[in-house]
């Protein structure tokens, strides 16, 4: 007789979400990536005027010299591979339950990520790939993974409390 097992829905919709969540960050990265030179300078531009702009509202006008277009484009690298980690970290647990046993994974697929947007940015108009760029990327998705991964661990000490709480 076969045995059949009930998935929990809560865990087939938190695959879902979590799924098309890392597919829709891999696409913007790497449509990023696609972008030729003058697209991406405007792309960066545009952020570092909403930037300069919050700087103003918040009365902090002189930290506009600090960050520069370089900068504001490293932090974008930095920004998107850190949701591209937390993605996988959050992925990764909603498919396995042993997700510190298998975190090589994620790991290895943020880095062949970041390997393939560098080498995307060779092949568009006026850009070119980065081995620094590559480190930045990197680093991103592992303070991603680690961000994920005590969100989960906060979500477990909470819900280990709240099971306990009446229990002496």
């Amino acid at each position: 007789m076969k045995k059949t097992t009930c998935v929990n829905p809560w865990l087939l919709v938190g695959r879902v979400l979590f799924t098309a969540a890392l597919l829709g960050t891999m696409v913007f990265i790497f449509s990023n990536s696609m972008a030729v030179a003058d697209v991406s300078n405007q792309a960066s531009g545009t952020a570092q005027q909403l930037l300069y702009t919050l700087f103003e509202k918040a009365g902090l006008s002189e930290l506009k010299p600090v960050f520069t277009m370089h900068v504001i484009r490293k932090l974008a690298h930095f920004a998107e591979y850190t949701l591209l980690g937390f993605w996988w970290m959050l992925c990764l647990r909603v498919y396995t339950r042993h997700f510190i046993r298998h975190i090589s994974w994620p790991v290895l697929a943020c880095l062949f990520t970041a390997l393939v947007d560098e080498t995307l940015q060779l092949y568009s108009a006026g850009r070119n790939g980065s081995i620094t760029d590559l480190w930045l990327d990197f680093g991103g998705a592992l303070a991603g993974l680690v961000c994920g991964l005590l969100l989960l661990c906060l979500c477990r000490m909470i819900y280990i409390l709240f099971k306990y709480r009446n229990k002496e």
